[in-house]
């Protein structure tokens, strides 16, 4: 039975986490997934040592947003759960990293994309789960 048969049948069907609004966010989350990936994999390279703990929290923060693209791509119940996790995930990274970089800013050689709540990307990184909880939110109900 296709998509248009269970609408004129009445039944209720799948809904796409990655359509609509969520289209969106897939764009901005696959965005940072290479921001993040690109700024941890140059320092890396360059200087590991000047700040190891800022780079590391880089490279997980890109895994992180590429999970979520995936799971946004992916679509189904499943993948919106683990989805909503790992921007919960997200929402603690940001809130702990950049609370400890406003305390205490020499905690970090050098910035991570959480730094002070996410600044150096207009803070999006603190905006954007907020967000995603809120679309997964709405998907389980669709």
């Amino acid at each position: 039975m296709t998509d248009t048969d269970r609408r004129t049948a009445g039944e209720k069907t799948g809904f796409q986490l990655g359509s609509g609004p969520g289209r969106v966010l897939v764009w901005f989350y696959g965005v940072f997934t290479v921001a993040a990936a690109s700024r941890a994999i140059v320092q890396m390279i360059l200087d590991f040592g000047r700040a190891p703990l800022a780079y590391v929290l880089s490279a997980l923060a890109a895994l992180v947003y590429g999970f979520i693209t995936y799971s946004l791509v992916r679509g189904g119940e499943k993948a919106r759960r683990t989805a909503l996790v790992c921007c919960a995930a997200e929402l603690a990274g940001v809130l702990i990293v950049g609370t400890w970089t406003l305390v205490e800013p020499s905690a970090f050689a050098d910035a991570t994309v959480w730094s002070y709540l996410g600044r150096d990307y207009l803070f999006i990184p603190v905006i954007l789960p907020v967000t995603g909880m809120i679309w997964l939110r709405r998907a389980k109900n669709a």
